[in-house]
């Protein structure tokens, strides 16, 4: 038997699960597993990506310069306090690697995205787990459950997998609440869908407890190029950025990432077609019975009658060779998560659950 042990906490991580992208047997895929944009990125965004090909013998640049001043111009904020990331995952793990540790509690929501446990089990923190209220962030219930050990709490806005969304008066009272020493993250990587939406940045600017984090895979269309960015307090960045790796992004994700950013004509059109369709599917599904809360991402939480019901219908739109994702793991058995493709998508999957419920009356 090896002598060899790992650090505290990190067999305790249950291994991350991926939305499914193939179906055995079927070549007509339509996969709405994992909130991908239908219409990929923008003309302006490939075309960066294919000039950055002469670049590829080049180490790229360490301090993210340009991608940072884009960011700000584009959104009204300081560069020196953007940190960017392979996707927003990095600065979020950047976060808890720099400020929460053994002894530590870092807190999510019941219905939270699934990697904030895995980020406390891997800096050997205590995951605290907090009820939600109607799969929606209960800020009672989380300022209720810190204790002097909190260091960090996660919350998404808009949440991922349930898409519901609590407004800034609720999340600045969170802020102000927390124990002294404990940093609030803002997870926004729906922010892009809500009109208006800041993200969090408001917050971040006035106060010196919240880092708010953004994503290029939604709306941007570039989920697998990974790349993220987070906003904070000056003396939080700088702490962070001593952890991150010099090159962590190359050259080819910064060019792309900063015309993705900058296109912002782009981006709106997409929101736009995502509120149509999204309102589109939503009713459809609710006058088949299938209600869904009012969502403010690029997906709807489908609720059925049943855990069992949930199954039969994930398994019967395989069949028709659509994937979507069933959300168990979220502690939602009886949903399913389905992103908001374009038209053509949405009524597919409308008809399929149609046939469905037709199929099981």
């Amino acid at each position: 038997m090896s002598d060899i042990t790992p650090q505290p906490g990190i067999m305790e991580i249950k291994l991350y699960q991926g939305g499914q992208s193939h179906i055995a047997g079927k070549t007509d895929v339509l996969k709405l597993s994992s909130n991908e944009n239908p219409f990929g990125a923008s003309d302006k965004t490939k075309e960066a990506f294919a000039r950055s090909v002469h670049k590829l013998h080049r180490y790229p640049n360490t301090d993210h310069a340009a991608l940072r001043t884009a960011i700000a111009e584009v959104h009204g904020l300081d560069a020196n306090r953007i940190i960017c990331g392979v996707g927003s995952d990095e600065v979020l793990q950047f976060v808890a690697h720099a400020f929460a540790g053994p002894g530590d509690e870092i807190i999510h929501t019941e219905h939270g995205f699934s990697m904030y446990p895995i980020l406390a089990h891997m800096v050997g923190a205590t995951p605290v787990c907090v009820p939600e209220r109607e799969r929606t962030v209960d800020v009672d219930a989380i300022l209720a459950a810190c204790t002097e050990n909190t260091k960090i709490v996660f919350i998404a806005n808009p949440a991922n997998p349930t898409g519901t969304m609590i407004g800034g008066n609720e999340v600045a009272r969170l802020a102000d609440g927390l124990p002294k020493g404990a940093i609030l993250v803002h997870d926004g990587a729906y922010t892009e869908y809500v009109e208006g939406f800041d993200g969090g940045a408001g917050l971040v600017e006035s106060r010196d407890n919240v880092i708010m984090t953004r994503t290029f895979s939604k709306i941007y269309g570039l989920g697998g190029l990974r790349i993220g960015w987070g906003y904070g307090p000056q003396e939080l960045i700088d702490v962070m950025t001593r952890i991150r790796q010099p090159f962590n992004l190359s050259e080819t994700q910064m060019a792309t990432a900063e015309a993705a950013v900058r296109d912002v004509e782009y981006v709106e059109k997409c929101r736009a077609e995502n509120t149509r369709m999204r309102a589109w599917l939503a009713e459809a599904l609710a006058e088949l019975g299938v209600p869904s809360d009012t969502s403010t991402a690029n997906f709807v939480l489908a609720r059925f009658a049943s855990a069992d019901e949930a199954l039969a219908c994930d398994a019967f739109l395989k069949n028709e060779g659509i994937i979507v994702r069933h959300v168990a793991g979220y502690g939602l058995p009886n949903c399913l998560r389905i992103t908001v493709g374009d038209e053509a998508a949405c009524r597919r999957v409308a008809h399929a659950v149609r046939t469905f419920k037709g199929q099981s009356a």
